[in-house]
């Protein structure tokens, strides 16, 4: 009878946070969630951080849970985080400063001062990173212009996930996918841009060693084992940006093949072996991120199902809190195509009454102004599904490839109507699943580690054989095909 292994996922999002315990008896995964908790920024003095004690305490709790329900056999813990941010050590290891959030305002400006250092285009031709405000390099930049006493008495630089493997092990060590999510680092060769960097003003000798997803890290220190009650369990290096590892989870048997990786944002994309780097991925702002086995996230961030979340928030702050379904359900007794919005629009990007913001982007252009919940829904949507088409048309453009599948994970594939009109939008078969994607891909890169999975390849058939997938085909490709050149119009063309 073979082993049954018992790994042990730390997924942290932006607002919540969660461990799962996975069961693989070299077949099969189980999935269960063992410690679920909220992750909630805390504004100080007009700057917000992450209250990185509290979620530590928090990765202690799902081990001791772990610990106490049976389950203290645990071969393997993985950690995996939101992109971008970091804390400073000094050179006694100690932490310098809470976390900043990336939401933060420090990086207001940013753009512009770097800039007038180095151009749009050297910066995206060095890190081949798309431009996103609350990148590391702006950060950073923000820290040096400000003097902050944290950079200037900084030894090591550690991003969210090393930072707790840091705390579980005593090893300072940076992890590839979160490191390249920074704008820092040089995709081909996969070391720091020192002469950006150096331009910048930015310190170019803080950052750990590198380590890859499936290599360990180190094992959990005296004091926590005793403390928790367990072994010296090992620590692993999965995909540890979020992203990489609901990729790692994607159960595609095509060579080539699109993703989308779906919750609050959604991220779109491709594998590739090496970066794309050129001026139409530029044009497209278009991304080459770290992926396990060294392979290039080549893909586009795109605001998901926060304009649903946000609509819902304020809804409920008006005290007309519907559930998901009621949402859904109203959203297709709705006009279809009335009103069609840019879901990346900058106004949509920050908190607030969503629902009017719809409506003044359908009056700024010229349509009909969406006043139900279900025309506010259905609007954001199909418009989110032409967005999808209008992203993957750019893929192939960029690519010179042609993609028949959208393979859909994560949380969003709960939302069947957006599944549907993603296939109706792309004219494409979509295969939707497995929902807990970011655990699962932590999961097997751990397995990788402890030679209980030969490969992504090997483990996303475990995933094809552990989770069900949904299957939908397109329909109305007519009408879709017209309402998506009304799209283009009104939100890229215009």
């Amino acid at each position: 009878m073979s082993k049954t292994y018992k790994f042990l996922a730390f997924d942290f999002g932006a607002s919540s946070g969660r461990a799962m315990l996975a069961k693989f008896d070299g077949e099969k995964i189980v999935l269960e969630e063992k410690h679920r908790f909220s992750n909630d920024p805390v504004t100080v003095n007009g700057s917000m951080y992450w209250d990185v004690l509290r979620l530590f305490h928090e990765i202690k709790q799902g081990i001791l849970k772990c610990a106490n329900s049976g389950d203290r056999d645990i071969d393997c813990i993985g950690i995996d985080t939101w992109g971008v941010d970091y804390g400073l050590l000094d050179k006694n290891g100690e932490l310098l400063a809470n976390p900043h959030h990336y939401r933060d305002t420090r990086t207001e400006g940013m753009y512009e001062k770097a800039f007038s250092i180095a151009s749009k285009e050297e910066i995206f031709n060095s890190t081949g990173i798309a431009f996103n405000w609350f990148n590391t390099l702006y950060q950073l930049l923000s820290e040096k212009l400000s003097n902050t006493t944290a950079l200037k008495n900084a030894d090591t630089l550690l991003f969210m996930p090393d930072l707790f493997n840091y705390f579980l092990t005593g090893e300072k060590r940076c992890e590839y996918t979160i490191a390249s999510t920074s704008q820092m680092l040089e995709p081909k060769g996969r070391v720091w841009a020192k002469d950006l960097l150096g331009k910048m003003g930015i310190p170019d000798n803080i950052y750990a060693d590198m380590v890859y997803p499936g290599e360990w890290i180190g094992t959990l220190k005296d004091d926590l084992a005793k403390e928790l009650g367990v072994g010296k369990i090992p620590v692993v290096a999965v995909a540890s940006h979020d992203t990489g590892s609901a990729v790692v989870s994607v159960p595609a048997e095509e060579e080539d093949y699109i993703y989308i990786s779906s919750g609050t944002w959604s991220l779109m994309g491709v594998e590739l072996r090496e970066p794309m780097i050129t001026k139409e991925a530029l044009r497209h702002n278009f991304t080459n991120e770290g992926g396990a086995e060294k392979t290039i996230r080549f893909l586009k961030n795109i605001m998901g199902l926060w304009l649903i979340q946000e609509s819902r928030r304020q809804w409920d702050r008006e005290g007309e809190l519907l559930s998901f379904d009621e949402l859904e359900k109203q959203a297709k007794e709705a006009e279809p195509f009335a009103s069609l919005i840019d879901p990346d629009y900058h106004e949509f990007q920050t908190p607030g009454n969503m629902p009017e913001r719809i409506r003044e982007y359908c009056r700024k252009t010229g349509q009909k102004v969406p006043e139900t919940k279900g025309e506010i829904v259905r609007s954001i949507a199909e418009s989110l599904a032409f967005k999808y088409r209008n992203t993957i048309e750019g893929m192939e453009e960029v690519t010179g490839k042609k993609y028949d599948v959208i393979n859909i994970v994560g949380g969003g594939i709960k939302d069947k109507m957006i599944c549907s009109f993603t296939a109706n939008a792309t004219k494409r078969k979509v295969s939707a699943g497995p929902v807990e994607a970011t655990s699962i891909g932590n999961v097997i890169m751990q397995g990788v580690a402890m030679g209980a999975i030969k490969s992504i390849k090997e483990g996303r058939k475990i995933v094809k054989n552990s989770f069900p997938t949904d299957v939908y085909l397109p329909s109305d490709s007519e009408k879709w095909d017209a309402a998506y050149e009304k799209w283009k119009e009104i939100c890229v063309l215009k």
